[in-house]
C-alpha cells in the first residue's frame, strides 16, 4: 500500500525518512552527507514525484522505494 508523504504530520514523516536512511546506509557519491542531508534528499525525491512511501501489511513494515 502506498502512502502519500504530503498526508502525514512532519514528525512522523521525519521518524519514517530518517529511519529508512539509517537502516539502507545507502551510498550517496563521494561526498559523506550529514543525516539531515540524506533526509532532506529523500524528503526532495518524494516531493518530486520520484519515491513513494510504501507499507507492507505483510512485514508490518514502512520503506520508501523508487517510484513504481
Amino acid at each position: 500500500m502506498l502512502i502519500p508523504f504530503d498526508q502525514l504530520e512532519d514528525d512522523t514523516l521525519n521518524s519514517i525518512v530518517e529511519s529508512v536512511v539509517l537502516r539502507e546506509g545507502t551510498d550517496y557519491g563521494e561526498q559523506e552527507l550529514s543525516l539531515d542531508e540524506k533526509v532532506a534528499l529523500v524528503k526532495q525525491q518524494l516531493r518530486e514525484g520520484l519515491a513513494v512511501i510504501e507499507y507492507s501489511e505483510e512485514h508490518e513494515s514502512v520503506n520508501i522505494i523508487a517510484k513504481p
